[in-house]
């Protein structure tokens, strides 16, 4: 949920928060002769820190030498001069400087524990504070009452059913209660959803609110994919018949001619806030005050300081009359770190709200970011991982295994994929059917499904080489946001899915490399998917096909309902 939040004009400066940035460089000012907190030192801070640093380094090799020759000459080291006495001052000084502008993120670093890390992984962990496990739940009220009261007390509306778990103490008696209390107020079951086989304790305050079952979807394994010369196994849930069956088909084609490769591009989390100043030009004063370079560093450090993996790598902004929407793009190790990122988009906020004090901050999203939403920018710029995978498929491997030809592919993808979308305005939707991989890894991998909106950017692109030979495909997609932690990657079956593509949890030698792999190991799936249904078109094998493996006659209901 986006949260509305308007600043009043602060009355005050804090002395923390003077006292930790007042290197920020001045705006842009329209008003007299106003004390802003960026006035306190008018050079950028990467050149205050190597000033300090020499400063230090130099006094001390001075020290250094004059002490040595007055031993030497058994002068009394006490006696100190004018510039041994400037000397031990600037030792002084830039010692504290340097240890309470490093200090304080090692300092943070220290004391900050692992769970605190944890929180920028879980949804709004920082804005509802995430109730215990179900064997936790402290000061349970309604544990020893009867099923049958606590439902008609739900019933009434006694009792709110959001609170059952924390009163009970038992989050799956609360389930139970709860699924019994709709049915008696809706006038109708839930027979064919399952209850039990279910923890849900683990999904308490992050993943599902209100829990009365679960959806069973089935998983099926395409593979292996041959992607930078590993295979992977690739977990896809879906009620589609026949998506693994044409992945799989395409994996072969894959392997069969030496397998993809694949790069990413970029890796970067976005979140874009908009707020709002009386005049356009006060906001163009900010606008210029965020794209000034000499800037960069200062926000930066505000921007990191949110957590240990969060890197502010650029900030894009957009001006519509008296309105600035700031796009921040951040890195967020093994996160897909929507939640991390707005964290430190908040510290900026707060930060620059000292001398910008007739900043309104409309939204913390402003929709330039952009979130579940197809968009140009996104398309354009990129959102989470950007990635390019290719592969050249033999001849041979076409006509044996994909039962078309080169030519035939390449035709059919120009005309569909191309000029087709192009004559529907499609927007990142050059392909023939890349949200479908998407959507089942992700369902899989417990990913945030509606991000497969613009995780489905994709082109896909196909051309006779080797003479005409051969078939060289790739697919551009430049809004991968996947995660390893964090969410539903947690669960138990979705955690089982990322062990089994060797991507699961965060990678501490190198921190957002098992986030990347399996960004890329989406773009190898999207590939092979492409290949495949392609190959059917291009053979007219499209329906026989959907026909053979999507129809069923044999009636499911009562298995559904046992």
């Amino acid at each position: 949920m986006e949260t509305r939040r308007r600043f009043p004009p602060p009355s005050c400066t804090s002395p923390s928060s003077a006292a930790t940035l007042r290197s920020l460089p001045a705006a842009p000012r329209s008003s007299g002769n106003r004390i802003q907190a960026s006035d306190a030192l008018p050079i950028p801070i990467r050149h205050t820190n190597l000033l300090f640093s020499l400063l230090f380094v130099c006094s001390i090799v001075f020290l250094m030498r004059r002490w040595r020759d007055k031993v030497r000459e058994s002068i009394p080291l006490h006696a100190v001069d004018l510039s041994e006495l400037v000397s031990i001052i600037s030792v002084v000084a830039s010692l504290i400087y340097l240890i309470s502008f490093f200090g304080i993120a090692i300092v943070q670093s220290i004391v900050s524990s692992h769970e605190d890390e944890v929180d920028d992984f879980l949804p709004d962990s920082k804005m509802t504070p995430s109730p215990a496990p179900s064997s936790d739940l402290a000061a349970p009220v309604l544990a020893g009452r009867e099923d049958e009261d606590i439902i008609a007390a739900v019933v009434a509306g006694k009792t709110p059913s959001y609170a059952l778990e924390s009163a009970i103490g038992d989050c799956h008696r609360a389930a139970e209660i709860r699924r019994e209390a709709i049915r008696r107020i809706s006038g109708r079951g839930l027979d064919g959803l399952p209850l039990e086989g279910f923890d849900y304790g683990s999904i308490l305050g992050q993943c599902c609110e209100m829990p009365v079952g679960y959806v069973q979807l089935p998983v099926g394994i395409a593979g292996p994919l041959i992607l930078d010369g590993r295979e992977h196994y690739l977990p896809m849930a879906t009620t589609e018949g026949c998506l693994v069956a044409s992945t799989n088909r395409g994996c072969k084609a894959i392997a069969e001619s030496g397998g993809a490769a694949s790069v990413v591009l970029r890796d970067a989390m976005t979140r874009a806030p908009v707020v709002r100043f009386l005049t356009a030009a006060r906001a163009a004063e900010l606008k210029f005050f965020l794209e000034e370079p000499t800037n960069f560093d200062n926000l930066s450090v505000i921007f990191n300081r949110s957590s240990r993996f969060a890197r502010l790598q650029d900030i894009q902004c957009a001006l519509v009359g008296r309105n600035l929407y700031m796009r921040f793009s951040s890195t967020t190790g093994d996160a897909m770190g929507m939640n991390m990122v707005s964290k430190g988009v908040q510290n900026v906020l707060d930060y620059i709200q000292n001398d910008f004090p007739d900043m309104d901050v409309i939204s913390l999203s402003g929709n330039f970011c952009s979130d579940k939403k197809p968009s140009a920018v996104n398309w354009i710029l990129g959102r989470g991982k950007s990635v390019v995978c290719e592969a050249v498929i033999k001849e041979e491997v076409i006509k044996k295994v994909l039962k078309t030809s080169v030519s035939a592919l390449v035709e059919v993808n120009t005309i569909k994929n191309l000029a087709g979308s192009a004559i529907a305005g499609a927007l990142g939707g050059f392909n023939a059917h890349a949200s479908n991989i998407v959507s089942a890894i992700f369902i899989a991998t417990g990913q945030d499904p509606a991000q497969n909106v613009e995780s489905s950017h994709c082109i896909t692109m196909m051309e006779a080489v080797n003479d005409g030979k051969d078939l060289y495909i790739s697919i551009t997609m430049p809004s991968i946001e996947v995660g390893t932690v964090g969410g539903g990657t947690q669960l138990a079956s979705q955690s089982a899915c990322l062990d089994l593509l060797g991507v699961k949890g965060a990678c501490m030698e190198s921190p957002g490399a098992n986030a990347r792999l399996l960004a890329t190991i989406v773009a190898g799936s999207v590939l092979a998917g492409e290949l495949s249904l392609m190959s059917a078109l291009a053979a007219g094998q499209l329906v026989k096909s959907h026909m053979k493996y999507n129809r069923s006659c044999k009636d499911t209901s009562k298995a559904a309902s046992n």
